[in-house]
């Protein structure tokens, strides 16, 4: 950290500087999978996209996704050889497109994650209502889980992010063993349509919820691109960042591949619209219980709320440390980017993040009184949830497109088009891909809300449009009133290093002269 005029002291200088060598490769995976919460994809996401959207193709659309997404990981991965910073998609976007689209996507960023952080935050308050009701015979509303979680959740922010990824690591590892329990016993235990492909069929892509259902279905892949989040706090991130890049979004695809296709097998093909309709997100706890039984099902229930405690941790850290990186940059004030001196930990980041959350699951509870006439018991899910989920996922896939734009755009710059051709191919592909996919989940969203033409329908995905222009004219602004922080957009440590550089070899300089 800056000091008046006289460059960076050691102590100020470590709190702008998260703890290196905290991740190993084990641990970074783990914590980037857990983003991706399997048991709350295949229990919520999943039967949400059959029942909501009518879109009994959603095994395939999860290898399609697999493939864009290892196209875009190849550009990605390479970059994250050269680019180590907290603030990963915004910083990357920097060093291809410029500081003023780095703002830009700084801001999409953290709301993005900050709108599916809230909208797990409400599922979570939902199903831990329920379980009290269902087993204590007790009536707890929805938000007071909510609100306690947001504070576990903030707690743990504090602390050392090894101490972090053992607590996802374990609750994550549980969370797949049931889902591939339940895998196991669905494909062998098939509806009497059996072990029907007919989910693979490309004719089964059709119908007006095809754009909501890419929207969902991607969401399920948000962690593997968070990889170069934690590279500044990782053991050889020039190394690892890449390798569990790839390895996260391999492992997502097949999985909630062949997760998808046991919960059609399971249902059949034929029934899993409509018994996902019906049954939402307990679907798969009904299909468990009548295959594997009540003591795998209650087991199934409860750690399908710690898997969501899981993702929450995993997205609050994301968020925390993108506060910190802009902070340390200047586009937020200083404090965001100082760490915790005890943990290393982005100290303010994180109680940024606690405060905006607590104060988002209030306001949405204070909107939703169960005093209020048209109150919605299920709103935590149906509104929370699925929109504020989808809001979070397009923001995600237009810093996704924009990311793969900005890869071409920083080894063109560096000159390596000849050397890198085969990763700027792979990432323009991407690019298109993601941008056809970010059209058709607009064009779809008033699925979202029964198609009723409601003002919603747009509203929601302006929000992410509001965040762009609101980005790209912070980004203006501070270009033209303050160049030495657009300068610094991207660069994290870099640029205090640089500083520190020129100061210390203008020491020597003067030194020499007298």
């Amino acid at each position: 950290m800056l000091t008046g005029n006289s460059g960076i002291s050691t102590f100020k200088g470590e709190e702008r500087a998260l703890r290196a060598d905290r991740l190993g490769m084990s641990g970074l995976l783990l914590s980037v999978v857990a983003a991706s919460a399997p048991l709350m994809v295949v229990a919520g996401v999943m039967p949400t996209t059959y029942g909501v959207m009518g879109i009994v193709g959603q095994p395939l659309l999860f290898v399609i996704l697999g493939v864009v997404l290892l196209l875009f990981s190849v550009g990605y991965a390479e970059m994250s050889r050269h680019v180590h910073n907290a603030g990963a998609f915004y910083a990357y976007i920097a060093r291809g497109l410029g500081g003023t689209a780095g703002a830009a996507a700084s801001l999409v960023a953290l709301v993005s994650y900050s709108a599916m952080q809230f909208a797990v935050f409400g599922l979570f308050g939902f199903e831990i209502s329920g379980l009290f009701q269902t087993y204590l015979d007790t009536t707890v509303a929805w938000w007071i889980p909510a609100v306690l979680g947001v504070l576990a959740v903030g707690a743990l922010g504090w602390l050392k992010i090894d101490v972090n990824a053992k607590v996802l690591g374990v609750l994550l590892l549980i969370e797949i063993a049931l889902v591939v329990i339940f895998d196991v016993a669905a494909i062998g235990s098939p509806a009497k349509e059996g072990l029907s492909m007919h989910a693979f069929d490309p004719s089964t892509l059709s119908g007006a919820g095809l754009g909501t259902a890419l929207c969902f279905c991607i969401a399920s892949f948000v962690g593997f691109e968070q990889s170069p989040v934690y590279a500044e706090e990782t053991s050889r991130p020039q190394v690892v960042v890449a390798r569990v890049t790839f390895l996260a979004v391999t492992f997502v695809a097949v999985f909630f591949a062949i997760s998808s296709w046991a919960l059609s097998i399971a249902a059949g093909p034929s029934q899993i619209v409509e018994e996902s309709q019906k049954q939402g997100p307990g679907l798969l706890f009904g299909l468990s219980e009548s295959i594997i039984g009540a003591t795998f099902t209650d087991v199934l229930h409860v750690l399908y709320v710690t898997g969501m405690f899981a993702c929450l941790l995993s997205f609050h850290n994301v968020v925390a440390r993108y506060a910190f990186a802009m902070g340390r940059e200047g586009l937020l004030p200083s404090a965001f980017g100082r760490t915790n001196p005890n943990s290393g930990a982005p100290a303010f980041g994180s109680l940024l993040q606690t405060l905006v959350s607590l104060g988002f699951v209030v306001a949405f509870a204070v909107t939703d009184s169960s005093a209020a006439a048209d109150h919605d018991p299920t709103a935590p899910v149906l509104k929370l949830f699925t929109w504020f989920g989808n809001v979070g996922a397009l923001g995600v896939i237009v810093l996704l497109a924009t990311a793969s734009f900005a890869v071409i755009g920083y080894f063109v710059r560096r000159g390596a088009l000849r050397t890198q051709a085969p990763r700027i191919a792979a990432s323009a592909l991407a690019g298109i891909a993601l941008i056809v996919i970010a059209v058709y989940a607009v064009k779809d969203f008033d699925v979202l809300v029964a198609g009723d033409g409601s003002a919603v329908s747009w509203v929601l995905p302006g929000i992410i449009g509001a965040a762009v222009v609101g980005g790209l004219v912070y980004g203006a602004v501070l270009r033209a009133t303050r160049p030495e922080v657009h300068a610094r957009i991207g660069l994290g440590n870099e640029a205090f290093r640089i500083e520190q550089a020129r100061e210390t070899a203008g020491t020597d300089a003067e030194t020499a002269a007298s």
